[in-house]
């Protein structure tokens, strides 16, 4: 049976999402900030920047949460080089990811084109039978 490759790495990224996600969570609360989430986390190959991706909660504050969060960073750093048995903790890049955002517009797109009716997407502009030139 073939055994899959788990690198250094990728291990380091799978605990530093447990902990940050920890740290995320109790300075929204402690701070009055917008409801976030971790998304991922992307250590470097050298181990010595991590960025880690975040998403909001009320899309329209993200600004605001990353600005806080990247206020934060060398505190929570500080923090896990505390927790963790690590040598040297990575030092941490915040940054939004959009990435639910456009899921979430597609999704109200298709919603939108499925209660449609088929005279009225013909009638839409930007459609082929609504392009034909008029004589």
């Amino acid at each position: 049976m073939p055994t899959r490759s788990y690198h250094r790495t990728d291990r380091l990224n799978a605990e530093l999402r447990r902990q940050v996600g920890a740290l995320v969570h109790a300075a929204v609360r402690d701070h009055a900030l917008p409801q976030a989430s971790v998304v991922d986390v992307d250590a470097s190959r050298e181990l010595d920047v991590a960025t880690v991706w975040v998403t909001a909660l009320q899309p329209e504050r993200s600004a605001e949460v990353v600005k806080a969060l990247k206020l934060l960073a060398k505190e929570f750093r500080h923090q896990l080089a505390q927790s963790m048995r690590m040598r040297r903790v990575p030092a941490l890049r915040f940054k939004y990811d959009d990435s639910v955002d456009k899921g979430e517009r597609i999704e109200q797109l298709l919603r939108e084109d499925r209660d449609m009716g088929p005279e009225d997407r013909d009638s839409r502009p930007g459609t082929r039978d609504s392009e034909e030139p008029q004589v």
